[in-house]
């Protein structure tokens, strides 16, 4: 049993999760029955008590119980799960099995914390009590019939003996923090038993004296003996009261029809689930049913974090839920791509183990189709906030400042995302010859083509300034074609990623072979200067030696008497370095190939 308990749980914390979601799902099977029978089904509820004294824990519940059979057969074999079987006799009577949980091996988790288990149940069809014992380490189990008070009146109490190394979890504090911390959404209340400080009013016994002496006082100068008696004088004393405390009270805004949730509750739940103090910039609320069911609610924050240095570090953005059982937040890569890392949210599966692993995730069906419709969504979200408008009193549009904070993840998904390079181009955005002190998208710069330019022009620069400055822009400026300045180490990787948009391929305007739209005249000049000028060309050739491969008349330059180009086309290794390397650095450049243009 060791081997098998901690080879599915790497975390000894889930052993309180596992045994609340068994809970859920006896409270669950207790209300599709009264449901059915059409009878009350009571109050139905968990509880949880930490004994420090006695080195237990008790989880409690008022489910539907089991008989010695259900024990049996339910806790006497590893593996075997009561709500799988209890599920697929509700399918086969043709109910809604949706009610129910499916958790397999979650019990024997209580070994992970306790030497010793015990399991006292009565069922709802039966007045007798059955306990089941079992030791960690022990090959075999005892059930016998106990007291009518082992057990609640309907319902199940699972004892934990706890292990020496175990009686952190003895302080009903840290329960009531692993409770909120994983079962915090789980439909049924879950109470614990918790001190609280409450305050009594005392006398005090002193200023009441002094109150009455005061009175007194005044009363002989008014003529009296002595003043009636006064109010006694009271003051605050704290005392530790313990109660059943419930834990759970937050509402899993997912489970809502997105109809029902007003805006004010999304931004409030993002501030408080996400630690952020904006209100996000875009939300997605979304469910899909079929062979796979989910729901998920996602948002795009409002502003970066304030330390970017390691923008690319494993997040944990995104929390994974099965059933409303929070699982965890580290399996951000395996929903979404790393591009997407800065999307956070909740997913809540109806198909996923709660026992899941990263080894699961990797290799599971539903966690692809997941993975897909949470990249859709988000893709979906980024195309409607560029369509917002720009809102009376903002420096930008909702789009710009997205862009500002979260521009590169966008590029980084050119880069890596091969299925969703296409969705994502739209999205780009670079300085531009025409965009002034602002920003294009590729679909502004295709609009705005002249007739006949059959290319997308950039050019890679330090900044905007330098770019438009370089000789190379000088004579399509002159015609009037816009020229895109490639300004981030990331750019032109992207670019090049993306190959085309809208039927136009991108061209280095740095590189030999441009078409500047020189028209027949232009083309004769250049040639006839060819022509003329072809002893200096020689004599230019020979002192530049194997620096250059040659030296030849352009039609590219207006004012700059020379320019150094690129030969050929360009090189597509940078794009792979990109893919290669962390995208927050550099694409190591290749060595260039240089010839003259006079």
């Amino acid at each position: 049993m060791d081997m098998i308990v901690n080879s599915l749980y790497s975390n000894r914390d889930v052993f309180l999760r596992e045994l609340v979601s068994n809970a859920s799902d006896a409270l669950d099977k207790a209300r599709f029955g009264a449901l059915t029978d059409g009878a009350d089904a009571g109050d139905l509820r968990v509880r949880i008590k930490a004994d420090k004294g006695a080195g237990t824990i008790t989880i409690e519940d008022t489910g539907v119980g089991m008989t010695r059979e259900d024990m049996v057969s339910s806790l006497g074999t590893i593996a075997r799960s009561g709500t799988a079987k209890f599920a697929e006799a509700v399918k086969d009577a043709g109910g809604d099995a949706s009610l129910i949980g499916q958790f397999g091996v979650g019990f024997y988790s209580a070994f992970l914390v306790a030497d010793r288990v015990t399991v006292a149940s009565r069922s709802a069809a039966s007045d007798t009590v059955f306990e089941w014992a079992s030791s960690a380490g022990a090959h075999s189990y005892a059930v016998r019939e106990v007291g009518a008070d082992a057990a609640p009146a309907r319902g199940t109490r699972v004892t934990l003996f706890l292990k020496q190394d175990a009686g952190e979890y003895a302080d009903s504090a840290r329960v009531a923090a692993l409770v909120k911390q994983y079962s915090e959404f789980v439909a049924f209340p879950i109470d614990v038993w918790a001190p609280k400080t409450e305050y009594d009013q005392v006398e005090d016994a002193g200023a009441t004296a002094a109150a009455q002496a005061a009175a007194d006082a005044k009363a002989k100068e008014g003529g009296k003996e002595a003043a009636d008696p006064v109010a006694p004088v009271t003051v605050p004393k704290a005392r530790e009261a313990w109660d059943w405390r419930r834990q759970n009270e937050s509402a899993p805004l997912w489970t809502r029809s997105p109809k029902e949730v007003t805006k004010e509750e999304y931004d409030q739940f993002f501030k408080l689930t996400f630690k952020e103090f904006v209100d996000p910039a875009a939300v997605a609320h979304f469910s899909v049913e079929g062979t796979q069911e989910f729901t998920a609610l996602l948002y795009v924050p409002g502003m970066p974090p304030f330390e970017q240095q390691d923008w690319l570090a494993p997040s944990k953005n995104v929390r994974l839920f099965v059933k409303r059982v929070f699982i965890s937040d580290e399996f951000d890569g395996d929903l979404l791509p790393r591009w997407a890392s800065f999307v956070r949210g909740v997913v809540d599966s109806a198909d996923l183990p709660l026992n899941v692993s990263r080894e699961i995730l990797q290799e599971s069906r539903v966690v692809r189709v997941i993975r897909k419709q949470l990249v859709k969504k988000t893709i979906d979200m980024l195309k409607d906030l560029t369509d917002k408008p720009k809102e009376e009193g903002a420096p930008s549009t909702p789009y710009d400042q997205f862009w500002e904070g979260f521009g590169k993840f966008i590029k980084l998904g050119a880069i890596e995302d091969a299925a969703n390079k296409a969705s994502l181009a739209p999205l780009l955005r670079f300085p531009s010859s025409a965009s002034g002190d602002g920003l294009t998208s590729l679909s502004d710069y295709v609009a705005r083509m002249k007739e006949g330019q059959g290319d997308v022009f950039y050019i890679c620069a330090d900044s905007p300034a330098a770019a438009a400055a370089a000789p190379f822009v000088e004579r399509l400026a002159a015609k009037g074609f816009e020229v895109l300045y490639l300004t981030e180490p990331i750019d032109e990787p992207a670019l090049n990623a993306v190959a085309e948009f809208e039927g136009k391929k991108f061209v280095d305007v740095t590189r030999e072979g441009l078409d500047v739209g020189s028209d027949d005249a232009e083309k004769a000049a250049a040639a006839a200067a060819a022509t003329t000028l072809k002893p200096f060309l020689d004599w230019a050739k020979e002192a530049l030696g194997e620096r250059v491969e040659r030296v030849e008349v352009s039609t590219r330059l207006a004012d700059s008497p020379v320019a150094l180009v690129r030969r050929g086309e360009r090189e597509r290794g940078g794009g792979r370095r990109a893919r290669a390397e962390p995208a927050n650095h550099a694409p190591t450049p290749s060595t260039p190939h240089f010839l003259g243009d006079v």
